[in-house]
């Protein structure tokens, strides 16, 4: 029988792996982590913070300007991190990219009470990619409002809209709970109370309205919402792996700022030797044909003890 979590008894999480992938993890170099790429799986390193944002605003740029009106063509992208959002703004008014045919997903949002929040709401995420990001691309160049596609509590619209164009990178962060959108582990119960979901089970999930791990809570008050845990909402409609196989590229960047050192080590290691678990979602990427991590070289820190 697998271990109980350290941090959420009752859910499954990275802590109830095997200690041996733990403790590998642990011991690996930021050169170790750097040279993990294979086949399907490319690690890329960024020196400066600039270099790290200005590539990952770039990727909407590519994405946008192979859409056509015959084949159209987009991007599925997070809140956290955020500050590539007004470079893209910047890059379109700069170059004069015509959105006309491009498309956004995005990639999940607060539920309360059975309902994706309103985007009046202070944490919700399509208020954030509209301030930061839609909001500031020239009249003249911005995408139609029917070309962005934010999940709903009623997901049908949503996944529907996949059909629409062809995703060709789906970027995320990596969560301390190793998620990328709100694809958390599961609860510790019922057909999952000795074991987590194959891999295979897993990435049948689609778009769906999810409980959020404890953890996931945590972080997300941490990050966006100034420690304030009780402003957080525990439910979240999330793009599921479902879709995130239908893109032609997963992107994955961390920065330093949403997962703490062994975490960046872990799901690197667990999708470079294609050790797929569901108690660490992040790891599912493994089976993914076309996969890249992006780091911030001094954003990745070190697993050695240091109190403060």
């Amino acid at each position: 029988m697998r271990s109980v979590s350290k941090v959420a008894p009752d859910w499954w999480d990275y802590t109830t792996l095997d200690q041996e992938i733990l403790d590998d993890a642990a011991k690996l170099s930021a050169e170790d982590v750097f040279g993990l790429s294979r086949e399907g799986f490319t690690v890329h390193v960024h020196d400066t913070i600039e270099d790290f944002y200005l590539a990952e605003a770039l990727e909407y740029i590519d994405a946008w300007k192979q859409a056509t009106e015959d084949e159209p063509a987009g991007i599925c992208g997070p809140i956290g991190p955020t500050e590539q959002l007004p470079l893209v703004a910047r890059l379109v008014n700069e170059l004069e990219v015509d959105l006309r045919h491009a498309h956004f997903w995005g990639m999940d949002e607060w539920v309360l009470d059975g309902k994706e929040v309103p985007e009046d709401h202070p944490l919700s995420f399509a208020k954030a990619d509209h301030q930061l990001c839609f909001d500031r691309i020239k009249p003249e160049l911005r995408m139609p409002k029917s070309n962005i596609h934010f999940p709903k509590a009623d997901v049908s619209e949503y996944v529907a809209s996949w059909e629409k164009a062809r995703c060709v990178v789906m970027q995320g962060g990596q969560g301390e709970v190793k998620h990328w959108a709100f694809n958390d582990p599961p609860h510790r119960s019922g057909d999952y109370k000795d074991a987590p979901p194959t891999p295979e089970e897993y990435r049948k999930l689609g778009t769906r309205v999810v409980n959020l791990h404890p953890m996931t809570i945590i972080q997300n008050a941490r990050t966006s919402g100034g420690g304030v845990v009780s402003n957080v909402p525990t439910t979240a409609v999330t793009v599921g792996p479902a879709e995130t196989w239908k893109a032609e590229r997963v992107s994955i960047w961390q920065a330093g700022n949403h997962d703490n050192p062994f975490g960046q080590r872990l799901t690197a290691l667990m999708i470079a030797k294609k050790l797929p678990d569901s108690s660490v979602p992040m790891s599912l990427l493994a089976d993914h044909p076309n996969v890249h991590f992006h780091y911030f070289r001094h954003g990745l820190g070190t697993c050695e003890a240091e109190m403060h």
